[in-house]
């Protein structure tokens, strides 16, 4: 979402005769309204209070990488670890003996060489995706007055038909969700980057599909990730924990380097 959007919204109002300007107000007013009744609808399907409250979340599965829309290999063994706001841990292979740490604003990886940090591209990309998922989205930008509330109408997402909102932050970041107009749950959510270096716009987007009730949360069993409309990934879960109580040494890199190298 180009970020001088609110400002323009905001010039064409003032700029507009009084009687045109109440009448814009007011319709901008009734789509917000909208909006927000919409997304008020997804989180209560998603589990309401329990989904909002969530501690953290274990999802076991294994994940397959694409290039150009095109498998690139087979299937890596992954358990991921989240905990609101800005901790998560990812274990990879069968052995569970690569580990990447994402704490903060830092990236860190483990193997039996030691630790190391993470490609500062990779980094980016991971803070990226946590910054405008749709729990940041909820948790942080809904409870802002100053984000703005965009309904867009309905659109077809994954051959369902869906709700479509766009959420604008106070830093004029964008993520635009859609829900299933029957079941409210999201089947994707999209957001816009520029490149650093070329200076172009990307697209990100993460689909969501096969939904079981874990713990009576709904969860996404298949998440596929795209970028500029070409697959990059696909995961495949089969298991999922919620509120799950943690080690007191889980998140210290320095502790699950001593254990790898044994």
């Amino acid at each position: 979402m180009r970020r001088f959007l609110p400002l323009a919204l905001a010039t064409m109002v003032l700029a507009a005769p009084l009687t045109m300007r109440t009448q814009t107000t007011d319709e901008a007013s009734k789509n917000a309204k909208q909006a927000r009744v919409a997304l008020d609808a997804m989180v209560q399907a998603m589990g309401g209070p329990a989904w909002l409250n969530m501690k953290s979340q274990l999802r076991q599965g294994h994940v397959a990488a694409f290039f150009h829309g095109k498998p690139s290999g087979g299937t890596t063994d992954y358990w991921e670890y989240h905990v609101w706001p800005d901790h998560d841990r990812i274990e990879y292979t069968k052995h569970r003996d690569v580990l990447q740490f994402y704490i903060g604003r830092t990236g860190e990886e483990v193997t039996y060489k030691g630790k190391a940090p993470l490609p500062q591209e990779q980094v980016d990309d991971f803070l990226r995706r946590r910054d405008h998922s749709i729990e940041t989205a909820i948790k942080l930008w809904l409870k802002d007055p100053q984000t703005i509330l965009i309904y867009e109408g309905q659109r077809l997402a994954e051959r369902h038909l869906a709700d479509q909102v766009t959420l604008i932050s106070a830093q004029n970041e964008a993520v635009t969700i859609l829900m299933d107009t029957q079941t409210h749950l999201p089947l994707r959510r999209t957001f816009e980057w520029r490149d650093p270096l070329y200076k172009d716009k990307n697209l990100d987007a993460e689909e969501y599909d096969d939904y079981h009730t874990v713990n009576g949360l709904p969860t996404p069993f298949t998440i596929t990730r795209f970028k500029n409309d070409d697959m990059i990934s696909q995961r495949f879960l089969d298991h999922v924990t919620y509120n799950q109580d943690l080690p007191a040494d889980f998140w210290d890199v320095n502790a699950a380097e001593r254990r790898i190298k044994k």
